[in-house]
């Protein structure tokens, strides 16, 4: 398969030099062959706040690695959310072709695809690992894209958070009941399970959901983790930090590519495209494991309590979640499609991931409590 011997010469940032330095020995002329091709200026809008410097960012890694890549000849102007177009609005914004890309959370978009939430993330699902293997090495690849064809788009990895924290609430939780009538800002799946159990859900922009909190108008709240959480300053308005993040194990994000300017790009770009955002996937995830420990200590030394979520909520969340894809399932032959290569991809990652992943973790990771 042509991406999985892309993604070994892709491997460790070396495929950049790699594919430049025979780009000049395929073409004949040296310099004088790079002066003939094309120049290039896409738009890419993003999802997600400049502000978000770690999961926006990932949009302009991928442009300045495309910059250097063609000697600044594909040039990517990278707009954040509510620039151009609202943050919900980014897949159809590439659809119809009015920018050239967009770097979002597939979730956002289950209203066009139920199916397009195992892009992202869903409940108890896989890990930031496990989701890259999949993507790359277990037939996840092919079957997105065949989602993503409906909306004449080409996806790539985008960047993913690891799992992210249960969310910032006024109120502390005792049981799966105190779910009961509480207003929270949480997308996807995991919004339509805390429905089931209870809540009130919304969805909103990263931009409105300080002011939400902080009026009442929602009681908590999920985002990322304690970096983006830190920046957006949610600790100031509720005091309950819970974890984990069930509903968001492993989130990635995507970039989306339409079809037709993607098809009009000469092979090299087409290359150098691939190569950035690969290098922008595994980033972001390094980024996030060395950004999110300190912050965390600097939530909990601002009086920060942090809380670990109820086990009958987490036991009732795994129940209703599973019962809903199965339904989906059942009444969806694309989604089912997917889901069934999803579970038994999950079920193969976790037997191994239980076996030495967990034994080291059990011994390792333990504490005597978080200081």
């Amino acid at each position: 398969m042509k991406r999985r011997k892309f993604i070994r010469k892709a491997a460790a940032g070396a495929a950049a030099g790699t594919i430049l330095a025979g780009c000049g020995r395929r073409e004949s002329g040296g310099a004088a062959a790079v002066q003939t091709r094309p120049r290039v200026s896409w738009q890419l809008v993003s999802s997600f706040p400049r502000s978000l410097d770690t999961i926006f960012g990932a949009a302009d890694v991928l442009a300045h690695r495309l910059s250097v890549l063609t000697e600044d000849r594909f040039k990517l102007r990278v707009f954040s959310a509510g620039e151009l177009v609202p943050f919900d609005q980014v897949l159809d914004s590439v659809q119809k072709g009015t920018v050239q890309m967009g770097h979002s959370a597939s979730y956002y978009f289950v209203g066009k695809n139920p199916a397009l939430a195992f892009d992202c993330t869903v409940p108890f699902g896989l890990t930031a690992r496990q989701y890259n293997a999949w993507m790359y090495y277990g037939g996840g690849m092919d079957l997105i894209r065949g989602l993503f064809a409906d909306f004449n788009v080409i996806n790539f990895p985008g960047g993913n958070t690891g799992i992210q924290m249960g969310g910032w609430f006024r109120r502390e939780l005792h049981s799966r009941d105190d779910l009961r009538g509480l207003k929270m800002r949480i997308p996807g799946l995991g919004g339509r399970v805390m429905d089931r159990l209870g809540a009130t859900v919304q969805v909103l922009a990263g931009g409105d959901i300080y002011p939400a909190l902080e009026r009442g108008a929602i009681d908590a709240t999920e985002w990322v983790g304690p970096y983006d959480d830190e920046k957006l300053g949610f600790h100031k308005v509720a005091k309950y930090y819970y974890y984990p993040g069930w509903w968001e194990p492993g989130p990635a994000l995507s970039f989306y590519v339409n079809r037709d300017a993607w098809d009009r790009l000469p092979g090299l770009y087409k290359e150098a495209l691939e190569v950035a955002a690969t290098e922008a996937n595994v980033g972001m995830l390094a980024s996030y494991d060395a950004k999110n420990p300190p912050a965390l200590q600097r939530l909990l030394a601002d009086g920060v309590q942090l809380r670990r979520f109820p086990d009958d909520l987490m036991e009732a969340a795994e129940t209703a979640a599973f019962d809903l894809m199965a339904e989906q399932a059942a009444a969806d032959a694309t989604y089912d499609r997917v889901y069934q290569a999803y579970m038994k991809f999950r079920t193969d990652a976790y037997r191994w991931f239980a076996t030495a992943e967990l034994a080291y973790a059990d011994f390792a990771f333990r504490t005597d409590g978080i200081t």
